[in-house]
């Protein structure tokens, strides 16, 4: 397995979604390589982080703010 397809399967491996011999090949490509060991556990630090927090509400504007942005974030890369 290559740096590509880890990536690729990132959430799939820490959600336990993935067959025993993918998760295998993915085990062994984590212990070679350390950056796809470091994004592993920085994604597991980011879904526990997000889900041992309180939701919060945003003001009006600053949602619409952030509504807009995306948009307009999408349009440019869909050209």
């Amino acid at each position: 397995m290559n740096c590509n397809c880890a990536i690729r399967r990132v959430s799939s491996y820490i959600d336990g979604e993935l067959e025993a011999t993918v998760v295998e090949e993915i085990e062994l490509h984590l212990k070679q390589c350390r950056d796809c060991a470091i994004l592993v556990q920085q994604t597991r630090l980011t879904v526990r982080l997000y889900y041992d927090s309180d939701l919060v509400d945003f003001p009006v504007e600053v949602e619409a703010r952030l509504h807009e942005t995306l948009r307009r974030k999408i349009r440019e890369e869909r050209k």
